[in-house]
């Protein structure tokens, strides 16, 4: 008898802030990961436009396009169990008009199999959209802070909120996102004491990245946690792997092997039956064996 799936849903996250229980969240981009993040228990798993940075070798999320996120999402989906799937909107596939963030939004729960999508920042106009992918049945996740989609402006990615000015727009950005019904926020690289304000003031869950311990729920990007990646980690990444050396270590002694002749051996080889081993010597004999 198959054991059952109790997959997690958007009403189940929203319960989990009632009950104060934490939301663990991670990103994902691809098949296998996947996998191994659903078989540990993961709540949530964000296909960040991270991925462009991460996986694809950008050096912001600016150049990340829609087909490269259904693709990855695809993927990720396939390797899906219960936990719940965001896809994230990547830069200018919503910017120029709600007709525009809406066909995109529908292509990653159509094409891709989505579950939500996320969306950067609060002004006026995505806040008119939120409300609009509401209209169309399609859960959204709010994200403000640090937005990454943000760089031009912000000229390099800091700490967002410090100001009594910028920390009460963050609040009221949050308010605004839970009125036009997000069903989570993520608070991106803000002090924790104005997460908590803000985490205390909304209704829906607040997930934290580089925000401190008061979120309802917290998310890293999983290369960073298993330190698949070796270079500069910002200050609220814990590393709880080495998985980078891991890797290094296992290609140069496979490297070391194969020229010394001690990869692959016999055990890792396949053999043919003595006669028909026979037989082809004996019709494909070389000139030096003659």
């Amino acid at each position: 008898m198959e054991e059952k799936i109790c997959k997690v849903t958007i009403p189940s996250l929203l319960k989990k802030k009632e009950n104060r229980e934490k939301i663990v969240a991670i990103t994902s981009y691809d098949y296998p990961i996947t996998k191994i993040v659903e078989e540990a228990g993961i709540d949530l798993i964000l296909v960040g436009d991270s991925l462009g940075m991460v996986v694809l070798g950008y050096d912001n999320t600016l150049p990340v396009s829609m087909d490269e996120m259904i693709h990855h999402t695809k993927a990720v989906v396939r390797a899906r169990k219960k936990a719940v799937i965001v896809g994230d909107m990547p830069f200018l596939s919503y910017h120029l008009s709600i007709e525009q963030g809406l066909e995109n939004a529908f292509r990653f729960i159509k094409e891709a199999g989505a579950d939500a999508i996320k969306i950067e920042g609060a002004s006026p106009k995505r806040l008119e959209l939120i409300r609009a992918l509401r209209e169309a049945e399609i859960p959204v996740m709010g994200h403000i802070g640090l937005t990454p989609q943000s760089i031009l402006n912000f000229g390099e990615f800091k700490v967002q909120g410090k100001s009594r000015e910028k920390a009460k727009k963050l609040i009221e950005e949050a308010l605004a996102l839970e009125q036009a019904g997000v069903f989570s926020i993520i608070l991106e690289c803000i002090p924790m004491e104005l997460s908590k304000i803000i985490t205390e003031k909304v209704k829906v869950p607040t997930i934290g990245i580089g925000a401190g311990p008061y979120c309802d729920g917290q998310i890293l990007v999983f290369h960073d946690l298993v330190g698949y990646l070796n270079g500069y980690l910002p200050k609220f990444v814990k590393k709880y792997a080495d998985l980078h050396n891991v890797i290094l270590n296992a290609v140069e002694e496979y490297i070391r092997e194969v020229k010394n002749g001690k990869f692959p051996l016999d055990k890792h080889s396949y053999h043919m039956k003595p006669d028909v081993l026979e037989e082809l010597e004996k019709n494909f004999k070389t000139e030096k064996d003659s």
